[in-house]
């Protein structure tokens, strides 16, 4: 059998790994040869990890897609729109199986990009989008499709799981540690994507869509990210016997598929409070297995260009399924917006000014909401004479609590705005 030839589109750390496995394949467990047709990137003499020169330059994305000496194209370009969507749809289009890395591309496009290939007789596979070396994507697709997925959840992305490990370990502030994670080449020079949960969301999404045979909708995943933690959250969570963390979740419910990221706290013993750095976990509970957790390197040009091998890996057998595992005949569920009726216990942090009453006041707020405390803990005053203090509610609806915070935020009594978090208990 003839190598498969590959078009590259995009040499960054990934591109350059992928590179470097394809000229090490003699020690990797292929079923047959692999080749590099082309390649392309943004800047054809920027410096790289890896010398590409041997290897034709294309001057674009789609030239690369099309030509006809491609058989895979592999798009590891990056963004939603622009170069890397006009190549992959143009690939496919031209009758060429896809392997790309891009889940920003997936999670807004995948379904159109799916409909395509399956138009077309063609894979799109995308492995490498979630979870980097985390093999999450044909595990939920293929050797799950036997149970009844009802939830999958995780730490998605690494940049967060570092910073609020690295918060609650050394004691320092946010600023200060994503100047390290930056540093340290875990946060990008503009983390906005990262940090403000869209990463991870990207993640979830695609994730959802093939969990709960869903029609991927990236509207309606409701996002919260990790920016306006504070380490005073994370150390009181601790004293409670909590850890704060970046949860991105797909939960299957009568109305629909409910999507969102958001920092939760969760019980000491909950298999992804365990996880810290820059680690990634999948959870996935269904009926009848119960729960299977897989944990891994969630970024990286070595972890995410080895998906992207085994995705090429996959195109040497025959016989294909539909990108997002969807069969005909299962039902098709849609993603909606998370309902404020949703009830769970919570964690509230405030600050109370150190004046008579302000106790009371914040505990008959609550108890007007129709909110019960479990457990509460105040520390003494600080230089601006007020008071932090943490509250552990018996469960209650989300709408129950948004309706306390509005209030409480109305006292004289309390400095800023009270920090609210959705507690997880283990299960």
């Amino acid at each position: 059998m003839k190598p498969l030839r590959l078009g590259i589109a995009g040499l960054g750390h990934v591109g350059c790994g992928l590179v470097e496995l394809v000229e090490a394949q003699a020690r990797l467990r292929l079923p047959e040869h692999v080749s590099i047709r082309g390649v392309t990137a943004r800047d054809r003499n920027r410096k790289r990890g890896a010398d590409v020169s041997a290897y034709d330059w294309f001057d674009s994305a789609k030239a690369l897609a099309t030509d006809p000496d491609v058989d895979v194209f592999v798009e590891l370009v990056g963004g939603a729109d622009g170069p890397a969507k006009d190549a992959v749809e143009a690939a496919l289009r031209a009758g060429k199986p896809v392997v790309t890395a891009n889940k920003a591309l997936i999670a807004e496009h995948g379904m159109a990009l799916a409909g395509l290939a399956d138009a077309q007789g063609v894979d799109l596979l995308f492995e490498a989008a979630v979870a980097g070396g985390v093999p999450i994507v044909r595990t939920l697709r293929d050797s799950l499709s036997g149970i009844e997925v009802t939830r999958v959840s995780g730490i998605l992305n690494g940049t967060c799981n570092f910073l609020t490990s690295q918060m609650l370990s050394t004691g320092r502030d946010y600023a200060d540690v994503l100047a390290e994670a930056q540093k340290l080449g875990f946060a990008e020079a503009d983390p906005t994507l990262d940090v403000s949960g869209t990463d991870a969301a990207h993640k979830i999404a695609i994730l959802s869509a093939i969990a709960f045979s869903a029609n991927l909708d990236f509207s309606k995943v409701s996002i919260s990210g990790v920016e306006a933690l504070d380490l005073i959250d994370l150390t009181f969570a601790e004293r409670l016997g909590y850890t704060v963390k970046l949860i991105a979740e797909g939960v299957l419910t009568e109305g629909g598929v409910v999507c969102r990221v958001e920092p939760k706290v969760l019980e000491a013993s909950h298999p992804l409070a365990q996880i810290n750095g820059s680690l990634n976990s999948v959870r996935v509970e269904g009926n009848p297995l119960g729960a299977v957790v897989m944990t891994g390197p969630g970024a990286g040009g070595g972890p995410t260009a080895s998906a992207v091998m085994g995705d090429i890996s996959k195109l040497f057998r025959t016989g294909r399924r539909s990108a997002f595992g969807h069969a005909a005949h299962h039902p098709t569920r849609d993603f909606i917006v998370p309902d404020d009726a949703e009830s769970a216990p919570w964690f509230l942090r405030t600050q109370l000014a150190d004046v008579s009453g302000a106790l009371a006041s914040l505990t008959d707020t609550l108890a007007q909401a129709g909110v019960s405390i479990d457990k509460l803990m105040q520390d003494s005053a600080d230089a601006q004479g007020t008071a932090p203090v943490a509250i552990v509610t018996h469960r209650c609806p989300r709408s129950n609590m948004a309706q306390a915070v509005n209030q409480l935020a109305q006292l004289s009594s309390i400095a800023g705005k009270p920090r609210l978090i959705r507690i997880e208990m283990d299960h």
